[in-house]
């Protein structure tokens, strides 16, 4: 069972701690390393330091070993103390992947697996025990904030096809729209604006799909 699944996370607004952690996650994904070193000072006055390593530990997922080991480096200089988290020891990752991508992609996951497979069926087992099992479910940071560090990441990288999907994905575990749209706008001096509009947009037609 998920994180989310075991909890009942949901999301109805952003308090400080996700707003820092929502621009972080942007920031790691697309901006500088100055840029990195600056959102990391700010979200380590603001926000649980645990949230902090399991948003670092899942970036490689969205912007590759480079930036996650860069932005860890950076980490590791601020903070001074030893690594959070443990590695899972229970259960099968492909079990926690499969019931943690089936709650962010709710009645679209049995497509999401076919087009996957037909993509290669090693993108879709990796996808599911490397992405959703091992990653995702871990605990520390629950899903619906996870959601959102992904839609920030996917807006900063313009990558418009996963964008849709986790922005679907973090309102089916449990994010409100109202803490979606506020989370694109803590996004405002993140993201560069012509990413961002694109991103705004996306979350329009999202929302008109919903209803």
């Amino acid at each position: 069972m998920s994180p989310a699944a075991a909890s009942g996370a949901t999301l109805s607004r952003l308090d400080d701690a996700t707003r820092s952690l929502v621009r972080l996650a942007a920031a790691l994904a697309a901006s500088t390393d100055e840029e990195v070193r600056e959102q990391l000072q700010a979200a380590a006055t603001s926000t649980p330091h645990e949230w902090i390593e399991e948003l670092l530990l899942q970036t490689y997922l969205f912007a590759g070993f480079p930036r996650t080991l860069n932005g860890m480096r950076e980490w590791r200089r601020i903070v001074k103390a030893p690594a959070l988290g443990q590695p899972f020891t229970d259960g099968s990752l492909r079990d926690r992947g499969e019931e943690t991508c089936r709650q962010v992609y709710g009645r679209m996951y049995e497509r999401l697996r076919v087009n996957i497979r037909e993509l290669h069926p090693l993108l879709d087992d990796w996808m599911i025990e490397e992405g959703y099992g091992k990653v995702l479910s871990r605990p520390g940071l629950d899903l619906p904030r996870r959601e959102l560090c992904i839609v920030a990441a996917c807006a900063a990288t313009a990558q418009d096809r996963q964008l849709q999907s986790h922005l679907h994905g973090a309102r089916n575990v449990g994010v409100s729209e109202a803490a979606l749209s506020e989370a694109l706008e803590a996004l405002r001096d993140v993201v560069p604006e012509a990413r961002l509009s694109r991103a705004v947009r996306m979350w329009t037609r999202v929302r008109n799909d919903i209803h």
